[in-house]
């Protein structure tokens, strides 16, 4: 599991890492197994306010602000489309940029 607090020295998420992170979060929360690819508002039944608790938890956990253009729905549709997205606000984080 992912540090609550992370620090800015900490080195960034591993992409895997990332996903098995929000699998465990995702079945924690829903009671349901899920595959990286699965499309969570299509195929799972997921409604747009549980998209909101994940920006809430990916936000906490991997020290991001998710802001914008990236509060798209179709960031959040899968679980490797999340890990793509806090991979790259870290990046962007440690550059010195703003996503």
């Amino acid at each position: 599991m992912v540090s609550q607090n992370r620090s800015h020295t900490d080195p960034l998420a591993e992409p895997e890492a990332v996903v098995s992170e929000l699998l465990n979060f995702l079945e924690e929360q829903t009671r349901s197994p899920w595959e990286p690819e699965t499309d969570l508002y299509r195929d799972g039944g997921l409604s747009s306010l549980f998209a909101m608790q994940l920006v809430v938890h990916l936000e906490k956990s991997y020290d991001i602000a998710i802001r914008g253009a990236d509060l798209r729905l179709d960031n959040f549709r899968t679980v490797r489309l999340m890990s793509a997205l806090v991979c790259r606000l870290q990046q962007a984080q440690a550059d010195g940029r703003d996503g």
